[in-house]
């Protein structure tokens, strides 16, 4: 494997880093060009959660895709989340684009999954690469940044729709932009196919946020799949008994876990996978 750390400038000029797991080239493969997952861990946007960084970027690996995970701008950070965490993600869709044919990477088959904050960053990603207005401000082109399929793991949509309260600094760091503060109100004809999960019992992040989501896209004849299950709470990441942290037994749930492979199968459905 080919991993490579790279700093890059957003649209608005600011830098970010992105790690990149390139997987080695094989010339007897019957297909040349890889799939690419772009990762966005969650993480309350005050830190970026390890767990849905490197070992979501490798589980998608192992299935045959190319994975990046992003490294965007946090309450920590100096200035506003937005534009820039979703900027630094455009940017880091059209680099990949843009440099698909020396990375063995098929430009017609980039995929963005977002965990909790981050699935507020890729919907609004999402909503920036539909609009002129975003599209003028900052000289991109829809073609450029916008991904073939979004995925959405316990997501934030609504800013106003989390389980607990924001302190002042924080909530001063919140978009004010209606289609930002939430981006279900972005949601267009041209959102991409989208694959959402979440648990019922989610007590960070309400599951109005993914019914209200899955709603938009309803209205706009986007195609979706949803998985929401009953129970497993929130920031279980794969589920898996080796992403467990202390005292938080609850992330182990083999059921809940059964979305990895389900996104697998309907990245498959849209012939966007390996």
């Amino acid at each position: 494997m080919d991993v490579r750390h790279l700093t890059l400038k957003n649209f608005n000029n600011r830098e970010f880093k992105v790690t990149y797991y390139g997987l080695q080239d094989n010339p007897n493969l019957v297909m040349q060009k890889r799939p690419l997952i772009i990762v966005f861990p969650g993480g309350s946007f005050d830190h970026l959660a390890l767990r849905e960084g490197e070992p979501v970027a490798l589980a998608y690996a192992s299935r045959g895709f190319d994975a990046a995970v992003v490294s965007y701008n946090l309450t920590t950070d100096p200035g506003k989340i937005y534009p820039d965490a979703s900027l630094s993600g455009l940017t880091a869709l059209k680099y990949f684009r843009d440099n698909s044919q020396r990375l063995g990477i098929d430009p017609q088959k980039i995929t963005t999954i977002g965990f909790s904050a981050g699935g507020h960053v890729v919907s609004a990603m999402n909503v920036m690469a539909e609009s002129r207005k975003w599209q003028k401000e900052f000289n991109f082109k829809h073609d450029e940044v916008a991904p073939n399929a979004t995925i959405l793991g316990y997501p934030l949509i609504d800013i106003t729709k989390i389980g607990f309260s924001l302190n002042e600094e924080d909530k001063s760091k919140m978009p004010t932009e209606t289609e930002l503060l939430n981006t279900a109100a972005g949601v267009t004809d041209q959102t991409p196919p989208t694959f959402i999960f979440q648990t019922d019992d989610d007590p960070t992040v309400l599951i109005d946020n993914s019914l209200e989501y899955l709603m938009a896209l309803r209205k706009h004849k986007i195609a979706f799949e949803a998985h929401l299950f009953d129970r497993g709470g929130h920031g279980y990441s794969l589920g898996l008994p080796e992403l467990v942290t202390k005292n938080c037994a609850w992330q182990l749930n083999p059921h809940v876990a059964h979305w990895f492979n389900l996104s697998i199968e309907w990245l498959e459905h849209l012939k966007i996978a390996a």
